[in-house]
């Protein structure tokens, strides 16, 4: 039973951070359809709205409840030891990535009521986080105490500098 539980947690992690990936970009584009004409604008915010919330509540609120009903009943029925320092970053990580998820949630609540309070640039680089806490939390499962906090930390650091690049970069080529 437990790899059969493990299996379909792994599946709605992978649902979830598909979910948490996507909603940002669709913020992106509902900003970025504010500069159109106003016959477009009004046409791409309502496919958007419609956009948003099948994602929302058919996808990612659901799969992120299964995802951490189902990694409580497995840390539980392994009667895992929650002081394995590991374990304890994950369970911070899982803990920031529900918040980002809210704050997903908040975000495209202003946005249904025209609160735009991102720039385009500004919610493509509020789309990475998904992505440092996707590298963080898949690390410490694979590695979990074989690699040191510190070479986590600057791993991560790392790849933030990388995405900012990246990001930056992109900008630049898009002008």
């Amino acid at each position: 039973m437990y790899f059969y539980l493990k299996a379909i947690h792994i599946i709605f992690v992978v649902t979830w951070f598909a979910a948490l990936f996507y909603m940002p970009r669709l913020f992106v584009y509902d900003i970025e359809a504010r500069e159109k004409s106003e016959l477009e604008r009004d046409i791409l915010l309502k496919q958007f709205r419609i956009m948003q919330k099948r994602l929302w509540f058919g996808i990612a609120w659901p799969s992120m409840i299964i995802t951490l009903v189902l990694g409580t009943w497995l840390a539980l029925d392994l009667s895992l030891d929650f002081q394995v320092e590991w374990l304890t970053w994950k369970i911070g990580l899982v803990a920031l990535l529900v918040a980002y998820h809210i704050a997903n949630h908040a975000i495209m609540n202003q946005l249904a009521k025209n609160d735009v309070r991102f720039t385009s640039q500004g919610m493509r680089m509020w789309n990475e986080i998904a992505t440092i806490f996707l590298f963080g939390i898949v690390f410490l499962v694979v590695f979990k105490n074989t690699i040191s906090l510190l070479y986590g930390i600057a791993g991560l650091l790392g790849l933030i500098v990388i995405l900012t690049f990246a990001i930056s970069l992109y900008r630049r080529l898009r002008n």
